[in-house]
């Protein structure tokens, strides 16, 4: 593996840094996965050359809220997202949950993961939150397997359901941990694989699903631990619970979780459309993000965030995709270009306006600022060289080189990128991902989704 890597030719850079810098007719020198140099007319006479003619170059994106093992429970109208709430879909969804097995969660990350570094994304977070009798506590440890193979940077969410179905919860009994249990695969996973370093490729997130389906102890001893150890925190907040937290501790979701202690800027939640105003200001006031997921959001017909409000009072707002589930595939352009036409609405209503380029930052610099990682989501010397190419030598794409910045989500671009490159490597180009057979992964992962989840799906819905 050559160590230095010369990306030469480009025909513009967009690198997200804080002036917004684009760099035309421009070159990316890459010394052991980090940028050390940008600048026309780079000479480096031993380096591995990565011809960017005619090829604009993105930072790579980041997304911040997913479910891998969900990739092999979509495109089934019997469970129809749109058409329950989400606490009904929630109870129909388990009872398939609880059929995953160990061989689901690996090749349902590598489907994920796929899609993901094939559109440009180059490090994911997963919450994990999946634990059944048949899994065990094998689920991050078969996700750690599937990136490796990729080369996609992972942060993997280790999250968990305490509270039993008797007591309110919507979770069946073989998919319940103990808070105990929950906190001790924590801090094994931890010590094995939470990097902490800069170009780290491994990070781990305790993340307890959400705080209708855990007892109040799984949130509580968590913050403590995840502070010692140093690592972030995740849960899905204000999307449809506030009504039963209201009723079952007579306080909304965030009130819960400030009064515990489960907020500050190493916290982030996902989708948060419940939210008010108030609650808006008290996050930006604890330095607490959110990850915007715009098409679960679309397809179950709930508020849309407007993100520019959020960004003007200091909000950091993310982009995810969602479990599959609730989005069918695990594409973070198109949630770019669904994000933008999401804000485009809003701006008509409020007035201002809101630019695609926004959104690229959105996927880009604020995933970086979510996970932590001051490493990522710019392409400027002394940051990882993660990014992702496209080629603007295509008939559909005449006419958009005048305006790299806003081109991805304005154009609609939402296809294969041309290249994904991760640490200084190429890990998808000529339309193939370097790291597995396709087709052999591909017909191995029908073969396990087919032995371990069609089979009792049709049983329990038929």
């Amino acid at each position: 593996m050559t160590k230095t890597k010369l990306i030469r030719n480009a025909s513009a850079i967009v690198t997200c840094d804080s002036a917004d810098t684009v760099h035309h007719d421009a070159d990316i020198l890459v010394e052991n996965g980090m940028i050390s140099k940008i600048a026309p007319k780079i000479a480096v006479p031993d380096a591995e050359i990565i011809d960017a003619a005619h090829k604009i170059i993105y930072p790579g994106l980041i997304n911040t809220h997913h479910h891998f093992f969900q990739t092999f429970v979509r495109n089934l109208v019997s469970i129809d997202y749109p058409n329950m709430l989400v606490v009904e879909w929630l109870d129909k969804i388990y009872r398939i949950f609880q059929a995953i097995t160990s061989d689901v969660i690996f090749y349902s990350s590598i489907t994920a993961m796929s899609d993901l570094i094939k559109h440009g994304c180059t490090c994911a977070f997963d919450h994990q939150y999946c634990y059944t009798n048949l899994t065990g506590n094998s689920p991050v440890d078969r996700q750690m397997e599937a990136a490796d193979l990729l080369g996609i940077r992972y942060h993997a969410g280790r999250g968990t359901n305490t509270l039993p179905n008797t007591a309110g919860s919507t979770i069946p009994d073989n998919m319940l941990e103990t808070t105990d249990a929950f906190l001790r695969d924590c801090e094994r996973i931890i010590d094995l694989y939470h990097d902490p370093n800069p170009g780290s490729m491994r990070q781990i997130v305790m993340a307890p699903c959400q705080p209708i389906n855990s007892y109040p102890e799984t949130f509580i001893e968590t913050i403590p631990m995840a502070r010692a150890k140093g690592v972030r925190m995740h849960t899905h907040l204000g999307e449809g619970e506030n009504p039963i937290m209201v009723e079952r501790w007579g306080k909304r979701s965030l009130e819960w979780c400030e009064e515990i202690g489960f907020i500050g800027n190493d916290v982030w939640f996902a989708h948060f459309w419940e939210g008010t105003d108030e609650e808006f200001q008290r996050l930006s006031q604890a330095g607490s993000g959110i990850s915007h997921c715009p098409t679960p959001a679309v397809l179950g017909g709930f508020p849309i965030l407007d993100l520019q409000k959020l960004n003007s009072i200091g909000v950091n707002t993310s982009l995810g995709c969602d479990g599959s589930a609730t989005n069918d595939s695990s594409n973070l352009l198109d949630s770019m270009r669904i994000a933008y036409l999401m804000q485009t609405w809003h701006s008509k209503q409020r007035g201002g306006s809101v630019s695609a380029y926004d959104i690229l930052k959105t996927a880009t610099v604020e995933g970086a600022k979510t996970l932590g990682r001051q490493d990522l989501g710019s392409l400027e010397v002394g940051k990882c060289a993660d990014m992702f190419l496209i080629d603007m030598d295509v008939p559909e794409l005449v006419g958009t080189a005048h305006d790299p910045k806003n081109l991805i989500a304005r154009a609609g671009l939402t296809g294969p990128v041309w290249m994904t490159i991760i640490g200084g490597e190429p890990v998808y180009r000529d339309g193939r991902l370097q790291g597995i057979d396709e087709q052999a992964y591909a017909e191995m992962g029908e073969k396990v989704c087919d032995r371990d989840l069609r089979i009792p799906f049709k049983h329990i819905y038929s």
